[in-house]
């Protein structure tokens, strides 16, 4: 037992220390808030290269089954080390989790959390025209409802963000559900807390449904053996992003399941494809 001990603070401490080194040239702004409800905060961390900024941004949806969890910043900059160092802007975002919000109400978060990026462009360093997101799961899910419903603002709102855009230049999503209609069929609904709305509106969040032409240039990515949110759902979605002529790759991991987040080929390909949309084609 003491050896299993002295073992896990050793990891423990190794741990940290990666982390600390992986924090180098990276300034942390955390809990930034975007908005509040019900009196609670909603908030993204910043996560700024020091050295060689490119100037674009990067919303990472923190989402799981609907939930938002916060990791510790430092965690965030090991997770996305390769954009990092290839100049990006991270934002780690977290919407209202499921256990007390619903699907309408989160995509509502996210949507607010894109306005409030663009309208503070300055302060993050970043332009508003240069805006990518990416999510795995139901984050995937998340980040092509932002995707595909995306405006330019409501000039006749009170509320100032409500008049910003908040359209996105680009979108990589990891294993998303994209028609979640056939899971109120099958009571599979009741898995999520956050599915308890009226299943008469599940195609209003079914971005298979959603797509047109004014979409978000997409990177999809899925394992060929997800038995939780099975690869049709990316392979259907990229037919109505062909037919829209909307620019769209399927990316396919043979033998991968659900959990594919790690794969150092994805993640290649997610930091070329945000390249290829966020940076000037100069670069």
């Amino acid at each position: 037992m003491k050896s299993m001990i002295a073992s896990l603070v050793v990891c423990a401490v190794w741990c940290l220390a990666i982390a600390a080194e992986a924090a180098e040239k990276v300034e942390i702004t955390a809990d930034v808030a975007y908005g509040h409800k019900d009196g609670l905060a909603m908030t993204f961390d910043v996560l700024r290269p020091t050295e060689h900024a490119n100037g674009a941004g990067i919303l990472v949806i923190q989402s799981g089954a609907w939930y938002s969890g916060s990791p510790p910043p430092e965690q965030s900059v090991v997770h996305n080390r390769m954009v990092l160092d290839k100049g990006f802007t991270v934002f780690i975002v977290r919407h209202g989790s499921g256990s007390k919000y619903l699907v309408p109400e989160i995509v509502d978060d996210l949507h607010r959390c894109v306005r409030f990026i663009r309208a503070n462009a300055a302060r993050f360093g970043v332009d508003p025209r240069r805006l990518g997101a990416y999510g795995s799961s139901s984050g995937g899910h998340l980040a092509l409802m932002l995707a595909t419903t995306a405006d330019d603002g409501d000039p006749k709102a009170k509320d100032e963000l409500l008049r910003t855009s908040d359209r996105l230049a680009a979108v990589v999503a990891y294993c998303p559900p994209t028609d979640i209609r056939p899971w109120f069929k099958t009571n599979r609904w009741k898995e999520y807390q956050a599915f308890r709305f009226d299943p008469a509106i599940a195609g209003a969040y079914s971005p298979l449904l959603l797509v047109s032409a004014a979409t978000a240039p997409t990177l999809l990515v899925h394992g060929d053996k997800d038995p939780v949110v099975p690869i049709e759902h990316s392979q259907k979605i990229l037919a109505e992003m062909q037919k829209n002529h909307v620019a769209c790759e399927l990316m396919v991991i043979k033998g991968a399941d659900h959990g594919i987040g790690g794969d150092g080929n994805a993640a290649v390909a997610r930091a070329a494809w945000f390249e290829k949309h966020l940076l000037p084609a100069t670069r």
